[in-house]
């Protein structure tokens, strides 16, 4: 009677653990079965809504401020403030520097570049009473639209002399500065077209 007990007893706890072991395996399929549906359900709207945010804001912005392309004509003429000063002892020939739109451009009552626009500017050549620049590119909207323009001489004006130190005197005549806010007016070279808004 004892060992039927003992039997029964051990009978009981390997079909408990074979119900166990089974529940287990099954769980772990499961799970493995769900997750994957799962990554493959969450792939799936990441993927499909890409495209509709990307094509949300250009609805948007087409309904809201249709743009239209402007062409600047080859001649037009554009005045900008230089916004630093510039010295042929200091300054070489592919320097860089920011100016100021003084006036903005329009095209038949449009305007295409507003006053105040950044433009960037080049030096094209340095001598020791030359200094000339031309246009590179301006910022619209925060995008940068590259300009062609006739190359310009810089209004000369010499630097300060002190009329005690007449060594200074001498070097500063072979310097021309380029002062921070003097105008200069380019004309394009090349047409270029650029879109405007409203």
């Amino acid at each position: 009677m004892f060992n039927s007990q003992v039997h029964r007893k051990l009978w009981l706890a390997l079909a408990a653990v074979a119900v166990l072991t089974a529940a287990g395996c099954s769980k772990t399929a499961t799970d493995q079965a769900s997750n994957t549906a799962k990554e493959a359900d969450s792939a799936k709207p990441a993927a499909a809504a890409k495209p509709a945010v990307a094509a949300k804001p250009a609805v948007e912005g087409k309904a809201s401020e249709p743009t239209t392309m402007i062409t600047l004509p080859k001649g037009t003429a554009i005045s900008a403030a230089v916004r630093q000063t510039l010295a042929t002892d200091k300054n070489k020939v592919g320097d860089t520097f920011a100016a100021t739109l003084t006036a903005p451009i329009q095209v038949e009552g449009k305007t295409v570049i507003p006053k105040g626009a950044q433009v960037t500017c080049r030096i094209v050549k340095v001598k020791k009473h030359e200094l000339k620049v031309t246009l590179a590119s301006v910022v619209i909207h925060g995008k940068s639209y590259q300009l062609d323009s006739n190359s310009i001489t810089g209004p000369k004006s010499q630097s300060k002399n002190d009329a005690k130190d007449a060594d200074k005197t001498k070097a500063n005549k072979d310097i021309t500065v380029l002062a921070a806010k003097s105008k200069l007016t380019f004309k394009l070279a090349k047409p270029v077209t650029i879109p405007v808004k409203g």
